[in-house]
């Protein structure tokens, strides 16, 4: 080429940017403006529902991502705080960004379960968005699969069994049953009312320690220490002190020390709780 020829440039609109793909190097089929909203949309949607009911940071990055280049996104940018998801998808040379807040709703890993098996079925062609939002509709509004009293009664007798693996006798094991019904239908009328989770741990530690110390007038100097103990282990922060130190060691600091937080705090709020029932009792003689 010579000095005085011409010089040929592309238009802007040839010049696409690189990104990284999951599938190959090229770009999947140019979508819509509203199909890719639509899209990151459902995507977050799945994504709140399991940060909502348990699951941990990875596992919630992995099945947005799944779901959305699955639905026919170039690529998935997730990051999972502990009660927001903020998610970037990209097709092509157009990309959409959006929040969306999780605050806690209790452990369902049955919620969890589903909606990994419809990311799979996202990523090998057997969902389309239509669907996927019906399932997800069937999904947020479905029912609990147990009564709550079936859940009362459910949550005395592990208790009660617990009292007996740390020693205590079926004296010991009926108080701690009536104490854990008593305290987990409290949790649960509290938890209507949508008072303070913290307030609520204590309230319900509360009144577990004042029932479970009633063992003194049956058995002054049989199984005290079992009974407190067991009557309280409904409320203990098992799933969010898993998932802390899964998200710690998969790379997810900063959820992983806000769970470990939060983990600690409804520990020290079950302390606290039992030491007002034994104030209250006048210590049962511990």
């Amino acid at each position: 080429m010579t000095d005085n020829e011409p010089v040929m440039l592309k238009p802007a609109s040839a010049v696409r940017p690189v990104f990284p793909y999951v599938d190959g190097h090229e770009h999947k089929p140019l979508m819509e403006r509203e199909e890719l909203r639509d899209v990151i949309n459902l995507s977050l949607w799945a994504g709140q529902l399991m940060l909502q009911h348990g699951a941990d940071a990875a596992r919630v990055e992995e099945t947005i991502h799944r779901l959305g280049t699955g639905l026919g996104c170039d690529w998935m940018d997730i990051l999972v705080l502990p009660q927001t998801i903020v998610a970037t998808t990209i097709n092509n040379q157009d990309f959409r960004t959006r929040v969306r807040r999780a605050p806690a709703r209790g452990v369902n890993m049955t919620i969890v379960a589903e909606i990994s098996e419809l990311s799979y079925r996202a990523r090998t062609g057997d969902l389309d968005r239509f669907t996927l939002r019906q399932e997800l509709h069937r999904i947020d509004g479905a029912a609990p699969n147990y009564s709550r009293w079936t859940v009362i009664l459910a949550v005395g007798a592990a208790c009660a069994a617990f009292c007996r693996l740390f020693g205590g006798d079926a004296v010991a094991m009926a108080v701690t049953f009536l104490a854990a019904a008593a305290a987990m239908f409290a949790r649960q009328e509290l938890h209507r009312q949508h008072f303070n989770p913290l307030l609520i741990t204590t309230v319900t530690a509360f009144i577990a320690g004042v029932i479970a110390s009633t063992i003194t007038l049956l058995e002054p100097e049989t199984s005290r220490m079992a009974t407190l103990s067991a009557a309280v282990l409904l409320l203990v922060p098992g799933v969010p002190l898993v998932n802390a130190a899964e998200d710690l060691l998969r790379g997810y600091p900063v959820t992983g020390i806000a769970r470990g937080v939060s983990g600690l705090l409804v520990s020290l709020a079950i302390a606290l709780g039992l030491a007002l029932a034994l104030w209250v009792t006048g210590g049962g003689g511990l």
